[in-house]
């Protein structure tokens, strides 16, 4: 046994590589005390992730086990405590992959022992990433709020509905930023007016308090309460509208990487990043590929930043070989692989995620995997349903999902199921590599043809691998005159193509991935450096997206 940070990943606190590769189980333990003042409640632990399954236990009783790395869980212990006793708090991480988990990944043998092989792109970072909660409620309390906006004219309407254990009367009293009570509902559900709205908008990030409250007579039991950002999210034809305003995306594809701590999410850390965001001029980013902590969501919400919600869904694409996965040797789609074991998770993780993100009015898209294999009749009875299951979910954002470049326009099989159109596209470095004008005829000829569905595109992913410091004439690929060499070309295809309404680069920062020949101490296409400094393409970004003059401009409105 050792000492371990909660939270963090475990992977890199380590010097040698057994650990920082290691798969199976991780066991964490501690002893806490519940506090005395908390007779006659119910207590919870509530952990907001675990990665990729974890498994609770009170002293020696098992009390959940929970499947998906990125979203919450949490069990009541109540009987299994007392108020002013310790206990001992034990968790079991594991971070096996297998072809029925999101994502998916598999051991395979070895003359050496097993290997843990998966299919993303970026580090298996594994462990408690994010707070673990020791929790209480009283015995009649509030289970879940949804909140959904709407305007009309300059009126602000909320419809929420509330679940509770207990049949205490419920009301909600909705707060503006300065304290005062602008509007009030009692019922379980109900649609409320707020007179003069101050609306949720990109860069504008007002959030209305919503205290939700469970009455006896006129005491308070139980209160909760719920920020709420008065927008709506449309699309009409290839524009996307905020408050029936055309918007375009600028900002990047993500990630929760930082040096030695993998994907621990830190307050400070996270500032720092939507600092270098508003610095660059973004108003938008993807979580690729998973949800990210739920502080960041709030973060979000709060400064007015556009999300695309991303579930764990990264993998699914047994034709992503060569020279970043290596070659593969299974098929996607199968009984023996991707199955309906498996698309009964990934729909269980669609809903998990829009349960926990549906009321943050930064997230304006769900997207429901990253780059699978879209080009075949099992990928289309694969996502079919998965698109219902997210509508069913939520009926007030698009529904989309990432499309990979070898499923081009005319190929795909997926996209007639999306809302909107995203596309991840590298012409001039997977394919065209050093050859920038051949990849701008291509891109924008393969543009020309997604732009016939009549949706809006997003340019999800566009970027070149580069080195920080390395400089060239001309500019090589790896260096950072071909980046910028590249970002410019890229840009001609956007501006020439109206349907496009967004593009998020890729990536905003260095991140760790797997070893190999593709990869130099990791993924190197950020816009900034692993400690979040610019490299010479992050100056070009900011004049672009803080520029009025800006070719893309004219898209907004």
């Amino acid at each position: 046994a050792s000492q371990m940070a909660v939270p963090a990943s475990f992977n890199d606190l380590a010097t040698d590589r057994e650990t920082r590769e290691f798969f199976g189980d991780i066991w964490y333990q501690t002893v806490v005390r519940v506090p005395r003042g908390w007779a006659g409640q119910r207590i919870g632990v509530h952990l907001e992730s675990a990665t990729h399954r974890g498994t609770v236990f009170v002293n020696d009783t098992e009390v959940i086990t929970h499947q998906g790395g990125y979203l919450p869980f949490e069990a009541d212990i109540t009987d299994l405590v007392a108020p002013g006793e310790e206990f001992r708090l034990t968790v079991r991480v594991n971070n096996v992959l297998s072809f029925q988990t999101i994502p998916p990944g598999v051991i395979e043998d070895s003359p050496h022992g097993p290997k843990l092989r998966y299919w993303h792109d970026f580090f298996n970072y594994a462990g408690i990433h994010r707070d673990v909660w020791l929790t209480a409620r009283p015995e009649s309390h509030l289970t879940d709020v949804t909140v959904i906006t709407d305007i009309d004219g300059t009126t602000g309407r909320v419809t929420y509905s509330t679940e509770a254990v207990g049949a205490l009367v419920t009301d909600v009293v909705v707060r503006d930023a300065a304290g005062l009570t602008v509007a009030t509902a009692t019922g379980a559900e109900g649609t409320l007016d707020i007179p003069d709205a101050h609306f949720w908008a990109p860069g504008d990030g007002y959030l209305y308090d919503a205290e939700f409250r469970m009455l006896d007579g006129e005491t308070v039991v139980h209160s909760y309460h719920q920020s709420v950002g008065v927008r709506t999210v449309t699309i009409d034809g290839t524009k996307l509208l905020v408050n029936g305003q055309p918007v375009y995306l600028t900002g990047f594809g993500m990630h929760e990487d930082h040096v030695t701590v993998g994907k621990q999410h830190i307050d400070s850390m996270m500032i720092r990043d939507f600092e270098c965001l508003r610095w660059i001029g973004a108003n938008s980013f993807r979580t690729s590929h998973y949800p990210y902590s739920e502080r960041v969501m709030d973060y979000a919400d709060a400064q007015g930043i556009l999300v695309i919600d991303e579930t764990p869904a990264v993998g699914l694409n047994m034709g992503l070989g060569g020279g970043i996965m290596g070659a593969q040797g299974y098929t996607t789609y199968s009984p023996d692989t991707i199955n309906d074991v498996t698309q009964e998770v990934h729909a269980q993780v669609i809903r998990d995620l829009i349960a926990r993100d549906k009321n943050h009015p930064s997230v304006i898209i769900w997207s429901i995997a990253n780059e699978p294999e879209s080009e075949t009749e099992g990928a289309e009875d694969y996502f079919r349903p998965l698109f219902d299951v997210a509508r069913q979910a939520d009926v007030s954002r698009p529904v989309g999902f990432v499309n990979v470049m070898l499923a081009p326009h005319g190929a795909c099989r997926v996209s007639q199921f999306a809302d909107l159109i995203m596309l991840n596209r590298y012409y001039g470095w997977y394919v065209f590599n050093d050859d920038l004008v051949g990849a701008e005829a291509a891109f924008a000829s393969e543009l020309e043809g997604w732009s016939t569905e009549g949706k809006p595109i997003i340019i999800t992913e566009y970027g070149a691998d580069t080195y920080p410091g390395l400089h060239q004439l001309p500019g090589q690929p790896w260096s950072e005159e071909y980046q910028i060499d590249y970002l410019e070309a890229q840009h001609r295809v956007f501006d020439n193509c109206d349907a496009v309404v967004g593009e998020q680069m890729w990536n905003f920062a260095d991140f760790a991935t797997t070893a190999g020949i593709m990869r130099v101490g990791g993924n190197k296409k950020g816009a900034f450096t692993r400690d979040r400094q610019p490299k010479s393409s992050a100056h070009l970004l900011r004049r672009r997206w803080t520029s009025t003059t800006s070719p893309w401009n004219r898209k907004n409105g």
